[in-house]
């Protein structure tokens, strides 16, 4: 696996913010008038439901051969794809439902042990940052409990489907949107040596400001800054699958991932595949599922 240090680039393209860049805590606050893309992204869900990867296909069935080609490759390994609204969150969206949809299946409550430590952590990182609690406190006291709902057997267990309700209720899902963000944010200004190099390159800002105009507010667009924060700062692994327009050098047809390791990750860990599977197409991320059968490393 490559070193974040060297897939941490600039990549990605800052989008407008619909929200002023010195109220990031507000979700409320729309554009007064919605854009025609706006418009039609809102007709998507915030999470879709999963669908077979010949939906991938019938979208570029008159588009690039290479692109087709890529998509049959992903079709051998991967069973289903899940769609994300594009609106600016997807990259979180993604990773909101793909890591609670997780924890639902495998049941698994050394994990959910394991993230609720580094929670806290995130916390304290943030009010020695000088954060106030009221600001952010909110947005982590949903995940929490969004956290002990996948838990069956306690009294407020939910149900797969109200899982995806919940990951479509706008009052739910952007709030845990907002946790993930002031998370990122938290990470890259605690390592602002880390990153610094590479929001320079990316925006020409400094820590502070990106993190309050690229990172804090909804529907700003994430890159690979944004994975390895969050990634690091949770200590959950990320794989990106990218399908995009590139070929080898040799003419051929390959289709790239790059799995974002936390840091101190042992070998072990490293060695196996991440359980949250993103894919990635430019200004998108949506989620894969791969098969069972198939152990794609």
């Amino acid at each position: 696996m490559q070193n974040q240090n060297d897939m941490v680039k600039d990549e990605a393209e800052v989008a407008a913010s619909a929200f002023n860049g010195e109220e990031w805590g507000n979700c409320s606050d729309a554009m007064e008038e919605p854009s025609f893309q706006e418009e039609e992204s809102a007709k998507v869900p915030y999470v879709g439901d999963k669908e077979p990867l010949s939906s991938l296909a019938a979208e570029y069935q008159s588009g690039s051969p290479i692109l087709l080609e890529k998509i049959k490759i992903l079709d051998s390994q991967y069973i289903a794809i899940r769609r994300t609204r594009g609106d600016g969150n997807c990259f979180f969206r993604s990773f909101m439902f793909s890591y609670l949809e997780h924890i639902l299946e495998s049941q698994d409550r050394a994990e959910v042990d394991r993230i609720k430590v580094n929670v806290e952590k995130c916390r304290k990182t943030l009010q020695n940052l000088g954060y106030t609690d009221f600001t952010f406190e909110d947005f982590f006291a949903l995940f929490l409990e969004q956290l002990d709902d996948i838990l069956q057997g306690n009294e407020g267990s939910i149900s797969y489907d109200e899982l995806v309700n919940r990951s479509r209720d706008q009052s739910v899902s952007d709030y845990i949107v907002m946790f993930f963000r002031f998370v990122t944010a938290g990470d890259i200004r605690t390592r602002a040596d880390f990153f610094e190099p590479f929001i320079t390159g990316l925006s020409n800002t400094s820590v502070d400001q990106f993190c309050k105009s690229s990172v804090e507010p909804m529907g700003e667009e994430s890159d690979h800054i944004h994975i390895t924060a969050l990634s690091d700062a949770l200590g959950v692994a990320i794989r990106v699958v990218y399908l995009d327009r590139s070929s080898c050098d040799n003419g051929g047809v390959t289709v790239n991932h790059h799995d974002f390791v936390p840091v101190g990750t042992d070998e072990k860990e490293e060695a196996s595949a991440p359980f949250i599977t993103l894919l990635y197409r430019p200004g998108h991320y949506d989620i894969l599922y791969p098969k069972s059968s198939c152990k794609v490393l």
